[in-house]
């Protein structure tokens, strides 16, 4: 195992307090000191979790020599110019998803990161799920024969305390498409091998979101390979499960409870031959991403889910979001 490294959390965060510091600290990394636009916020936050100190100053926070790497999980906006401090400080970063707004935005972050020799990662946590990455080694061994339809069942009720610039700020990259599609869509692309090529989308608005946000959608992804994939997101169904299903022309994989935070969900495999298992090892998704991210700083191996993961998941969560405001197919290359 590779050493631990020491952190600075760019953004006081709910993500960072319930799943990011734990990991962190189970890798045997330091969280040195978190970065509030909000003094009062800092202070409280850095007590509660017991972090050394906090600070109001990106540069203060980048360019400290006790710091080694940057978890970056503020507001959509603010990561182009949060990675860009980081990386010419020579700081490590993972960057929370989407990464920008706009492809040019994360394009140019990736580059930058790259030329000051720095890891980047995106933490698209679900590529860590024992689930995905049964379906994931089932496919490549050719369980289920070509891979014809894939669906993914990612519909949720949001709660209160992560409601706010989801569903208020169009500005901050809210909407569920930003927020949940973009999972789907490094996801789908993990699991199947492939990348995708274009998506029709519909979008529905429940009464949650304001400010013309999306709060539901549905669509469907044609990968290169010839697969179709169906996608169902929401913020606002309260009793949906969620899963995973990849059919082929000699198989099923149908997963289970699975596009979740925790480490849970199951798998099972249905041929001719019947319906069985996959043997599953579940660990906690992010502290796994932190230690691939950890080893990857060492020189052994890359991110769970890389900063080109992390260019191409928004490309498809863009295009969607094009699609169903034309209600036309759209290219996911034509993102630019």
């Amino acid at each position: 195992m590779s050493k631990g490294l020491r952190w600075g959390l760019i953004g006081a965060s709910t993500i960072a307090s319930e799943h990011m510091i734990g990991a962190i600290r189970a890798n045997g990394g330091e969280v040195v000191a978190v970065l509030s636009s909000d003094a009062s916020r800092g202070r409280n936050y850095a007590e509660t979790h017991g972090i050394s100190r906090s600070t109001t100053d990106l540069a203060a926070l980048v360019e400290a020599p006790d710091i080694d790497a940057v978890y970056i999980s503020t507001t959509n906006e603010l990561h182009r110019d949060q990675v860009f401090a980081a990386a010419a400080a020579g700081k490590h970063v993972m960057c929370e998803k989407p990464l920008a707004l706009t492809l040019a935005d994360a394009r140019a972050m990736v580059a930058e990161c790259k030329g000051r020799g720095v890891v980047m990662a995106t933490n698209h946590h679900l590529r860590n799920a024992a689930t995905h990455r049964a379906m994931r080694d089932a496919i490549a061994e050719g369980r289920i024969g070509k891979p014809l339809f894939a669906r993914v069942f990612h519909a949720v009720y949001l709660p209160p305390h992560l409601q706010g610039w989801r569903i208020k700020a169009p500005r901050a990259g809210g909407g569920v498409i930003l927020d949940i599609t973009v999972h789907d869509a490094d996801t789908l692309r993990f699991v199947l091998g492939d990348e995708p090529e274009s998506v029709s989308a519909m979008v529905s608005r429940a009464g949650m979101a304001e400010a013309g946000l999306e709060d539901g959608v549905m669509g469907v992804v044609r990968f290169a390979g010839g697969a179709l994939a169906q996608f169902h997101d929401a913020f606002t169904t309260r009793y949906a499960t969620t899963g995973f299903e990849v059919h082929g022309d000699e198989g099923s994989l149908v997963a289970t409870n699975c596009m979740t935070q925790q480490p849970i969900g199951e798998v099972v495999l249905r041929t001719g031959d019947g319906t069985v298992p996959l043997s599953l090892m579940h660990e906690n998704l992010y502290a796994r991403s932190i230690r691939l991210f950890q080893d990857a700083t060492a020189g052994l191996g890359t991110p769970a889910a890389t900063g080109e993961d992390g260019v191409c998941s928004l490309a498809l969560a863009l295009a969607t979001v094009d699609a169903a405001k034309t209600g036309r197919e759209t290219s996911v290359a034509g993102q630019g």
